[in-house]
């Protein structure tokens, strides 16, 4: 692991996106990591795409450019095909095992793939598919799985779980800190398993 990363996390509005990237951010700021973030989210809360950059260490802009993300957390099957291309030559992909299917699609009568089809489009990568929405329901929210993704992607990412976990219990309310710690270490554990 090198003390530089770049990670993408895309995902759609009301997935939290942001606030993993929030995560990242300040565990770097916890470790005194210098670190660069940008987010476009447009109609995020009208279940439109969100793509947020966050670059640990380095000296570069705020944006990865395509072929540069190490680590790419994909929150959303059709958003880890969308944004496939981000992905370094030698990069991991986190992607959970669900998909938000547009209401356009289903009223412009697009083909939308399956779960089976979309993971079968990403099977050329270095990929480590989980299903998030479950791991938080064991957590105990489904508003966790966020959290469920950051724990899974964190052995890839250059910095340690504690300073995650630290930034985890800084960033979301204080009511929800014990299931969205159990949340992280599910995802980590789920991680595990992944080639």
């Amino acid at each position: 692991m090198t003390d530089t990363c770049d990670v993408l996390i895309v995902g759609v509005g009301g997935q939290g996106v942001i606030l993993a990237s929030n995560v990242l951010g300040e565990a770097c700021l916890a470790q005194g990591r210098p670190v660069k973030a940008a987010e476009t989210h447009g109609m995020a809360q009208r279940g439109g795409s969100v793509e947020c950059h966050v670059r640990i260490g380095g000296t570069l802009g705020p944006l990865i450019p395509p072929g540069g993300a190490g680590v790419i957390l994909a929150f959303d099957l059709l958003e880890a095909l969308r944004y496939r291309h981000y992905l370094a030559p030698k990069g991991r992909m986190v992607v959970n095992r669900q998909m938000v299917v547009p209401t356009s699609a289903f009223m412009q009568g697009l083909a939308v793939p399956t779960v089976e089809e979309a993971l079968g489009k990403l099977q050329d990568l270095d990929l480590c598919p989980l299903d998030a929405d479950a791991l938080a329901l064991e957590a105990g929210s489904p508003l966790t799985q966020n959290i469920v993704m950051v724990g899974a992607a964190s052995p890839h990412i250059p910095l340690s779980a504690e300073a995650l976990k630290a930034a985890v219990k800084r960033s979301v309310p204080p009511k929800t800190i014990e299931m969205n710690l159990k949340a992280f270490q599910l995802g980590r554990d789920a991680a595990a398993s992944c080639r």
